[in-house]
Formats: structure tokens, C-alpha cells, sequence
């Protein structure tokens, strides 16, 4: 898949017009503000240190690459010209070529609005695109939010790491949640 490509356009819930679309190497900068942005918010993903601009490129030329070579399907929501989210579905290889792994990530204040869902839902366009016959995801278990979202466009919990996170003092659950296809 091209970097760029301009995959669907839709409302936000709030008015705000919303573009998803593949990334491309001038979003670096508002990556690299997004990550940031969830590190100081202290969001509910495991990355926990602030990313350096050498990092962070590292990290796209290496998505670019990989979504160049069709193994990734990457996907970003701007508004305003700015990137606020962040999503990607990755082929697993082997004996379990039939599925993938789901990640994504929403800024601050462009949550509740709609977008995860239509992100969620170009993302298992894709993988049936693909193919695939699953797909899987890991969340921490207090994030109610997302698992609602999740379960609202078609996952199941299918297992449960008790106490595997520890975060601000306090033991989490991480759940792993799978969507046939």
C-alpha cells in the first residue's frame, strides 16, 4: 500500500470533518506530538517514556517499509491537517499466515466522536481484504472505553494475563480479544 493514500472521509460525531489515510514521511512531526501527547497523558499503552525525533523516524521509515512490502496496513485519522490517531494491522507469518494483530491509538479529545470505531472498521475491511481469518488485539483491562468499541464492532475476550501490567502503583489485567472474520 502507497503512503499518503487517501482511504475515506467521513463526520465526526462533534462536526469535525475526519480523513483516514495511509501515513506518510511529512507526518513525522504530529507522530511524533501524538506518542508524546499519550506518554504525558500516561494513556493506557506501553510505551511510557517520551520518543525522540530519531526514534520516531526510525519507527516510520520502518512502517513505511513494511506497509510498502504489503506485510502492514497502516491507517491515521487527521483533523485540521494534524494527526490524531494512530492504527495499524500486521500479518502474522507461518502457521498462523491467516491472522493478524490490531493496534490503535486516539489522541486526547478526539475520543467518544466516532473515529476508533471507523478505524476499527477500515482496519477489518483490510484484513478481510487480506484474506485473513482472524484478528487479535491486547488491551489493559481497565480500559473500558476502547473494550467497548472493540466489542461493539465485533471482538470477543479470548483470554486474560491477571496482573501482567503494573502502572501507577496498581496491578492491571491485560486482555487479549479476537474477531473471526
Amino acid at each position: 500500500m502507497k503512503s499518503g493514500k487517501l482511504i475515506h472521509k467521513f463526520k465526526a460525531t462533534d462536526g469535525r470533518e475526519v480523513i483516514l489515510r495511509t501515513p506518510r514521511w511529512e507526518d513525522l512531526d504530529d507522530l511524533l506530538e501524538f506518542i508524546n501527547s499519550l506518554v504525558d497523558e500516561r494513556a493506557e499503552i506501553f510505551w511510557r517514556t517520551h520518543a525522540t525525533r530519531e526514534q520516531e523516524a526510525q519507527w516510520l521509515v520502518k512502517h513505511l517499509i513494511e506497509m510498502e512490502e504489503d506485510k502492514i496496513f497502516c491507517l491515521v485519522s487527521e483533523v485540521d491537517g494534524k494527526v490524531i490517531a494512530n492504527s495499524k494491522i500486521r500479518k502474522h507469518s507461518g502457521y498462523s499466515s491467516h491472522t493478524c494483530n490490531l493496534g490503535i491509538a486516539i489522541k486526547n479529545g478526539y475520543r467518544d466522536i466516532g473515529i476508533g470505531t471507523q478505524m476499527m472498521n477500515t482496519l477489518i475491511a483490510q484484513a478481510k481484504k487480506w484474506g485473513l481469518k482472524w484478528i487479535e488485539l491486547y488491551v489493559f483491562g481497565t480500559n473500558k472505553r476502547a473494550i467497548h468499541v472493540y466489542r461493539k464492532v465485533g471482538f470477543n475476550e479470548a483470554g486474560r494475563k491477571p496482573n501482567f501490567i503494573f502502572k501507577d502503583g496498581k496491578y492491571i489485567d491485560h486482555l487479549n480479544m479476537i474477531m473471526e472474520l
